[in-house]
């Protein structure tokens, strides 16, 4: 029988999100009841720790045996080994079905759940691997590993906004996960607080007076503001597909306005 979400425990909720983010095998060793899978946006930054953390120690000690690049192009892909690229895999279902669903919204939320990729999905991911990997590229290996280890929990809990200002797009029946996340209370939204800001307040701490603070915050929540004022115009609520999209594309905009810092 399945539990009411009040009644579940926290670390199943926390546990939840590790299974329903990553691909690593935590449902072996313990499944929470299913209802624990509509709290997984509230933990989504913790799992931002595991994922950022890993790329963060590949590209600082690989770079110390293997070329600088090299050690880049490894830890992306370790992150797409972590989580199967089911953000990357949201980025080019939202970039087809906006970019080939024009106004439409049903034609939009078709072609999103169309496991076919198209033009705007292969151009989409193309941009973003560019920009990811040649920003990184342009900062020292100690300052890319911390700063992605700073802004994928940030990112993450940037985007988790979206669940608490709209709706869901589609019916819990019509979910590729069949699973629909619950709006967040307070006591929740303070734990996604302090899970996203934490990593990126410790960068901002370490590089203080090297970095301008205010745009590496601020930059990608108005990036995500952007986002979701156009996923709003056309959808009227979110889907998966958007929550991953968004994920990454405020996750590049944190980068390059750490970037930025450094060249102004």
């Amino acid at each position: 029988m399945e539990l009411p979400i009040d009644q579940t425990r926290w670390y199943d909720r926390i546990w939840a999100a590790f299974i329903f983010f990553t691909r690593l095998p935590f449902w072996r060793l313990h499944q929470p009841d299913k209802n624990c899978y509509k709290t997984v946006v509230e933990h989504w930054p913790l799992v931002g720790w595991l994922t950022g953390g890993s790329m963060a120690a590949v590209i600082y000690f690989g770079s110390m045996v293997l070329p600088y690049s090299v050690s880049i192009l490894l830890a992306i892909v370790t992150r797409l080994l972590i989580t199967g690229a089911l953000h990357e895999d949201g980025l080019a279902d939202f970039m087809d079905g906006f970019g080939g669903g024009g106004h439409d919204r049903q034609c939009i939320l078709d072609i999103m759940k169309d496991s076919h990729i198209g033009t705007y999905g292969v151009l989409g991911l193309i941009v973003y691997f560019l920009l990811f990997f040649f920003t990184l590229v342009s900062m020292s290996p100690l300052n890319a590993a911390l700063l992605v280890a700073a802004a994928d929990p940030y990112a993450k809990m940037v985007t988790a906004q979206m669940v608490q200002m709209m709706p869901y797009a589609r019916t819990e029946a019509e979910a590729k996960n069949k699973t629909v996340y619950r709006k967040f209370d307070i006591k929740a939204g303070i734990s996604l607080a302090l899970q996203g800001l934490m990593p990126i307040g410790l960068y901002i701490y370490y590089m203080y007076g090297h970095i301008n603070w205010q745009m590496l915050i601020f930059t990608p929540a108005i990036i995500m503001y952007f986002l979701y004022r156009l996923i709003w115009h056309r959808l009227q609520g979110y889907t998966g597909d958007c929550c991953g999209a968004v994920c990454l594309i405020t996750e590049l905009a944190t980068l390059l306005a750490a970037s930025c810092c450094f060249y102004l």
